[in-house]
C-alpha cells in the first residue's frame, strides 16, 4: 500500500499547484464580476509579501539562521526603484554617471543586485557570530540603514520618496491594477520554481545539513561559512525583489520599509505559514494580510488579536497553516 500512497501524493502535489495557479489567474476576473475589485490589490500584496517571506524562510527554515534584519533588503529594493525613478524624472544621473530609469526590466534586476551586495556585506560581518549575537547584529544593521534613509533629505527623508508612476513594461499598461497583478503573479511563480529547485539541489541539501549539525558538515570538509553566506545573499536578493515590486505597487518608498517591525512581520508570516516549507511563507503572507485587513477594520488594536491567533498557531498547529492543511488532507 505504501507505493500506491506515495504515487497518489506525488500526483496530488502538481495537480494542487496547477489548481492554485488557475485560481490565481481567474481571481481578478472573478473580483471584477462580483464587484470586489479591492481583492485584486489585496492579492497583489499577498504575492509580494509571499516572495519576501519565502526569502526569509530560505535562511531561517532551511539554513537555521534567524535573521531579524531582512527588512533592510526589502527597503533597499524599494529605494533602488524610487531613486532610479527620481533621477529619471529629474534627468540627473545618479553619482554623475548612472542614468535614472522607469523601466521595470531594468529596475528589478538593479534592486536584486543592490540588495545582494548589501546582503553580502551584512552577511559577511554577521555570520562571524551565531545565535542571539547574529540576531542582534542583523537587527542593528537594518536599523542603521533605516536611520540612514531617514537622514537622506534628497530622497524624502522621513516623508519617503514618491514614485509618480509605476515602472513601465513594453506593451503592458502597468497603471492597470489587473495588469500589475498578473506581472506580480508571473514573477512569483518564477520565483517559486527557482526556490524549489535550489532547495532540492545539492546546495539545498548541504544547507539543511548545516542547519542540523554545522560541526559535522565542517568535519567532512565542506566550506560551511561560504554556504551560509551564499544562502544569505540569495535570501537578501529575494527580499530586494519583493521590495522593488512593493515600491511599484504603492508608488512610494519610505524608511518604514526598513524598520525592524517589517522584519517582525516577515517573521510572523513565516511562522504562521510553516517554517522550512515551500508553500508555507505564501500561506502565511495570505493569512497575515487577510487578518490585518479584517482585524484593523474592527479595532485600532488589531495587533493584539493577531498576536493571540499567532500564539494559537504556534501552540496547536505543530508546523503552521501548511501542516494544518496537510493533516486535514490526509484525514480526508
Amino acid at each position: 500500500m505504501a507505493p500506491i500512497a506515495s504515487a497518489q501524493h506525488t500526483f496530488k502535489r502538481p495537480l494542487l499547484l496547477a489548481i492554485v495557479i488557475l485560481a490565481l489567474i481567474a481571481l481578478p476576473l472573478v473580483a471584477q464580476v462580483t464587484g470586489l475589485t479591492a481583492t485584486t490589490s489585496l492579492a497583489t500584496r499577498v504575492l509580494i509579501y509571499g516572495i519576501a517571506a519565502a526569502s526569509l524562510n530560505f535562511v531561517l527554515g532551511y539554513g537555521g539562521m534567524v535573521s531579524f534584519g531582512h527588512a533592510a533588503f526589502f527597503g533597499i529594493g524599494g529605494y533602488t526603484v524610487g531613486i532610479l525613478y527620481q533621477h529619471y524624472s529629474l534627468g540627473e544621473p545618479l553619482f554623475g554617471f548612472i542614468p535614472g530609469t522607469n523601466q521595470l526590466l531594468i529596475t528589478l534586476p538593479a534592486a536584486i543586485v543592490v540588495s545582494g551586495i548589501a546582503a553580502a556585506v551584512i552577511g559577511g560581518l554577521s555570520l562571524r557570530t551565531g545565535g542571539v549575537q547574529f540576531i542582534m547584529i542583523t537587527l542593528a544593521f537594518a536599523q542603521m540603514l533605516f536611520f540612514l534613509f531617514v537622514s537622506l533629505k534628497t530622497y524624502g527623508g522621513d516623508d519617503g520618496l514618491i514614485i509618480r508612476r509605476a515602472n513601465e513594461v513594453p506593451l503592458l499598461n502597468m497603471r492597470d491594477k489587473q495588469t500589475f497583478y498578473y506581472v506580480c503573479l508571473a514573477i512569483t511563480v518564477l520565483f517559486f520554481v527557482v526556490v524549489t529547485r535550489v532547495v532540492n539541489s545539492r546546495f539545498g541539501n548541504v544547507l539543511a545539513g548545516i542547519r542540523q549539525s554545522e560541526k559535522r558538515m565542517a568535519a567532512i570538509g565542506l566550506p560551511v561559512a561560504s554556504y551560509k553566506l551564499a544562502a544569505f545573499i540569495i535570501s537578501g536578493m529575494g527580499c530586494g525583489l519583493a521590495g522593488a515590486l512593493m515600491a511599484n505597487f504603492l508608488r512610494f518608498a519610505s524608511p518604514d520599509m526598513l524598520h525592524w517591525t517589517k522584519s517582525g512581520e516577515l517573521m510572523v508570516m513565516v511562522i504562521l505559514g510553516g517554517v522550512g516549507t515551500l508553500f508555507g511563507p505564501f500561506l502565511g503572507a495570505a493569512v497575515f494580510i487577510v487578518l490585518e485587513t479584517i482585524l484593523s477594520s474592527w479595532t485600532e488594536n488589531w495587533q493584539l488579536g493577531l498576536g493571540l491567533i499567532l500564539l494559537l498557531v504556534v501552540l496547536y498547529t505543530q508546523g503552521g497553516v501548511q501542516a494544518l492543511i496537510e493533516r486535514f488532507a490526509r484525514k480526508s
